[in-house]
């Protein structure tokens, strides 16, 4: 019975759970849209500068290891 009454409330609040949300969407003002309009440029920069410095990062990587195998190079020769 126990798990019946659980299973029920389950199913229940599963089912009503998404209902604010929907109804939440419809009634924005045309602020809330600005708000989130900003809020998702302000993340797009930052996964912008995000993958920036990791190109930056392996560019030096790459510059340092290209070096190292110039110094090498150099080293067997003399």
């Amino acid at each position: 019975m126990k798990r019946f009454t659980a299973f029920i409330l389950l199913l229940a609040s599963s089912i009503a759970w998404p209902i604010p949300a929907f109804a939440r969407k419809e009634n924005k003002s045309i602020g809330e849209n600005g708000q989130e309009a900003r809020k998702a440029a302000k993340q797009q920069r930052k996964i912008v500068g995000k993958n920036a410095k990791k190109q930056r990062k392996a560019m030096k990587k790459y510059q340092k290891a290209q070096r190292k195998s110039a110094k090498q190079q150099r080293r067997h020769r003399g």
